[in-house]
């Protein structure tokens, strides 16, 4: 779409459904960095990659050893590899390229979302949160697992939650994420606190309390690391901004702690805390009350998304960050499973409870007065009457104004601009943003095989060729003029088809068609004449004589 003719006004963000893909089950969604590769999950434990751009599948990883449905689906930051969390408890590292595995492991507990550290371009760690154990730290390579604390004290937890027979306390669900670079750790749990952790160390060095202490089911940040969404058990959004630069978090995290060397225990992670966080934004629907699900941020962090999480509805809204409904997006009567936002344009891919993914985009209105000032749109035609010196020219009185453009500069054409987006991107690495297109064999349809037959048998019936001999004797004769429904595929038959068969006629009616045979009907017509002159010449040609009396 040409940017002058778009209209200003217009918010950057989807409106209508723009199209579905299929394939299968789908269960959870994930871009790559340029939006240019969308890989899906499905029930059978197969990932889908999309080639967004042609809307194609560009590849479909298919792990034997798996069954289970997918539950999460990770990129790499390069895009070289895809990280698979699946319900039988393994986590699948990928070659996209090349599509063969690199590792695999298996966890202890059903991990439902598994995350590779954004720091490096090959990454062999990653972050795991199961289903019933705290969020871990995952190597790839060894399978070893380093678990996180999920509360202040171990006591605490204890004392609060209980004890199981192996020792354990029992968990709920916990989100977890890394930062943008990866050297720190954030957590959400079951008691309404935000952790800063250390994964290298497991230590805890900050605690943020959320107002009402609800469960936190969600926890994200933003694309450019300034901004952490969390999504509580208490039906309600909340937007953090980072006071924590995005580089060397770790080293600032230390000097503050300093600051409180005065203070012990719970309330000196609280005021380290208060450095590192603090509340933006509050989303919530206060007439319904509704829980969200998936919600998450736009590509440039100016809009935030959320999907209800009622059955039966495909409802998406959509925040600014100023705390604003700018619009809600009514989809199908199917419950919304994963949302994600494109890193780039302004479109939303949604995943339904069927398996669908619907590609939400923006409804563009040109607005053709960005031409000119003077430009006015017409609803219908209108006679024009031209005046006699309108379109004259006078040179004298038009002054060309001189361009001002240094047309001695040179104009570099060999470096790219990078992308403020993408500002973080290595240019000695390789990155994968589009995979290469394998062509699949054509499969014959049922229709070509009728059509194919069909005409052979056409052109036997043109040719004149009588009956074969085996087909006399066994009493059995095609029918050349039937139509090609009435072809059956078999494989066994010799040429992949067989015709339908017919009820042997008896005796009698044998003899009825030998006669037949041996008197044909008179033909008419000029159709006919040419049809007697051939017969004639035929059986000149074989030694013998028409009848002198034939129609010429």
């Amino acid at each position: 779409m040409n940017a002058p003719i778009i209209d200003p006004l217009q918010g950057d963000f989807p409106e209508v459904i723009e199209e579905f893909l299929e394939h299968g089950v789908m269960k959870c969604i994930a871009f790559n960095r340029r939006g240019t590769l969308l890989a899906a999950g499905c029930s059978d434990g197969n990932c889908v990659i999309w080639d967004f751009e042609t809307r194609g599948i560009a590849k479909e990883l298919k792990d034997k050893d798996c069954v289970s449905a997918i539950t999460s689906v990770c990129w790499s930051k390069y895009g070289h590899q895809i990280l698979v969390s699946a319900a039988d408890r393994s986590l699948t590292l990928w070659n996209v390229l090349k599509g063969e595995k690199v590792n695999r492991i298996t966890l202890q507990q059903t991990p439902l979302q598994a995350r590779l550290h954004p720091g490096s371009s090959n990454p062999s760690l990653c972050l795991a949160c199961p289903l019933s154990s705290a969020p871990m730290i995952v190597d790839l390579k060894t399978g070893s697992t380093t678990l996180l604390p999920v509360c202040i004290s171990d006591a605490d937890t204890a004392s609060s939650r209980g004890k199981v027979s192996d020792g354990t306390p029992p968990f709920t669900p916990t989100a977890a994420c890394f930062n943008k670079y990866g050297d720190l750790v954030y957590v959400g749990n079951s008691k309404g606190e935000i952790l800063v952790i250390d994964y290298e160390r497991v230590q805890i060095e900050a605690m943020v309390p959320i107002s009402g202490g609800a469960v936190v089911k969600n926890i994200v940040f933003s694309r450019n690391g300034q901004y952490l969404l969390t999504n509580s058990n208490d039906r309600t959004i909340r937007i953090y901004e980072s006071l924590l630069p995005n580089k060397d978090g770790l080293k600032v995290i230390d000097e503050i702690t300093k600051e409180f060397d005065g203070l012990d225990g719970a309330e000196k992670l609280k005021a380290v805390g208060t450095k590192c966080l603090t509340l933006f934004r509050e989303f919530q629907d206060s007439i319904t009350r509704m829980h969200w699900k998936a919600p998450c941020f736009s590509g440039d962090g100016e809009w935030v998304v959320g999907g209800s999480a009622s059955k039966g509805e495909h409802k998406i809204y959509i925040w600014d960050r100023a705390g604003y409904l700018v619009k809600i997006l009514e989809g199908p009567k199917e419950a919304l499973i994963d949302l994600g936002w494109h890193p780039v344009h302004p479109i939303v891919v949604s995943v339904s409870l069927t398996g669908l993914i619907y590609i939400w985009a923006k409804d563009y209105t040109e607005n053709w007065s960005a031409f000119a000032p003077d430009f006015k749109e017409l609803e219908e035609n209108e006679e024009y009457v031209e005046r006699e010196d309108e379109f004259d020219l006078n040179p004298e009185t038009e002054k060309v104004k001189e361009p001002d453009v240094n047309e001695d500069e040179e104009v570099d054409i060999v470096n790219v601009e990078k992308d403020s987006a993408f500002s973080d991107s290595d240019a000695s690495q390789d990155e994968l943003c589009f995979l290469p297109a394998i062509p699949c064999p054509d499969i014959i349809e049922q229709q070509d095989k009728c059509i194919e037959i069909s005409s052979k048998m056409i052109e036997n019936n043109n040719s004149g060729s009588p009956p074969s001999e085996e087909a006399g004797v066994n009493g059995r004769t095609t029918n050349h003029a039937s139509s090609p429904l009435e072809v059956l595929d078999n494989p066994d038959d010799a040429g992949g088809a067989r015709v339908k068969r017919k009820r042997k006629p008896s005796e009698k009616g044998l003899e009825l068609q030998a006669e037949k045979g041996k008197k044909p009907s008179k033909p008419s017509g000029r159709l006919s004449k040419f049809k007697t002159k051939s017969m004639v010449h035929q059986d000149n040609s074989n030694g013998t004589y028409g009848d002198d009396n034939s129609d010429e």
